[in-house]
């Protein structure tokens, strides 16, 4: 969401559709490095929920062109042979993602106890919303933290994707027909030690005779029955953006430092005019040395 009132609100749209009784506990921006984020509590799942936002690029097609040419290229701290995605990984490790998740998820578990987090993300986001689960899962348990991806891509290797499995066992990546994405960056299994690797277990959601069928993968990470089942000419970037029958694209393709600096003015103007009520109120945590703001929290 481009709007950040309505997300602090939770009124946009999608917020009243598809989530309804979902408490809305933080928003992150991070404008400088176009990355956003937002936590709060599912009282039906009785779980906290971490939303990592994807890719807001013009151009989809462009940013899954660059992931074709992108290498193992980071070593994981103290986790020998594994390497990582370095783009990936510093997104969420190098920014104010990290530290602004982290404190948000244990102040909505300070209030409603220890219950489970679920980390979810589309895209980048899926990416991205993968080392935040392993980050969770190391501080606060492995029982405690779930992960559910869509689309998302490769972010390490096959050492990486055997340690990411032993700290977050409950983890599911959905992919979709032909989503090109999850086939990148590219696995050459001649070179197994080298190459991109997933994590387990897949969800394929493809069409079988004109039905919606669920696949459950197998445990390797890399089953080829599943999505790279698809051959290579038949790849798509528009099944990309659709999945579960939910459209996934985000609601402004401008570039990201335009749209969120609107916004984050936009939001400010709303606290300052609104005295908020909420039981628990929202925090909003904004970093932008264009928009000149300090993060805050709102009462």
């Amino acid at each position: 969401m481009t709007d950040l009132t309505a997300l602090y609100t939770w009124t946009c749209s999608r917020c009243n559709d598809l989530t309804k009784g979902f408490e809305i506990r933080c928003i992150i921006v991070d404008i400088q490095n176009c990355l956003q984020a937002f936590i709060g509590v599912d009282h039906n799942l009785n779980a906290v929920i971490v939303a990592i936002r994807g890719t807001q690029e013009n151009s989809v097609q462009n940013w899954i062109k660059d992931l074709v040419w992108k290498q193992v290229d980071l070593n994981y701290p103290n986790m020998p042979d594994a390497k990582v995605h370095t783009g990936f990984y510093s997104a969420y490790n190098n920014t104010l993602l990290r530290p602004a998740i982290t404190n948000a998820v244990r102040k909505a578990r300070r209030l409603y106890g220890d219950i489970s987090v679920i980390v979810t993300g589309h895209s980048m986001g899926g990416a991205i919303a993968s080392f935040c689960a392993l980050d969770l899962a190391i501080s606060l348990g492995s029982d405690s933290v779930h992960l559910m991806t869509f689309g998302q891509p490769r972010i390490g290797n096959a050492a990486f994707a055997s340690y990411f499995e032993q700290h977050v066992p409950t983890a599911i990546r959905v992919t979709h027909e032909h989503d090109i994405v999850p086939h990148l960056p590219p696995y050459f299994f001649f070179l197994p030690h080298l190459t991109y690797h997933h994590f387990p277990r897949e969800v394929w959601e493809h069409d079988v005779d004109g039905n919606t069928t669920f696949r459950v993968c197998d445990s390797s990470g890399e089953d080829p029955d599943c999505c790279r089942s698809v051959f290579a000419l038949f790849l798509s970037a528009s099944d990309h953006l659709t999945y579960m029958g939910v459209e996934i694209a985000a609601d402004d393709w401008s570039t990201c430092r335009i749209v969120m600096a609107h916004s984050v003015k936009r939001l400010q103007l709303y606290l300052a005019s609104n005295v908020i009520t909420a039981k628990n109120p929202v925090d909003i945590i904004i970093a932008d040395h264009s928009v000149q703001t300090d993060p805050s929290s709102s009462s």
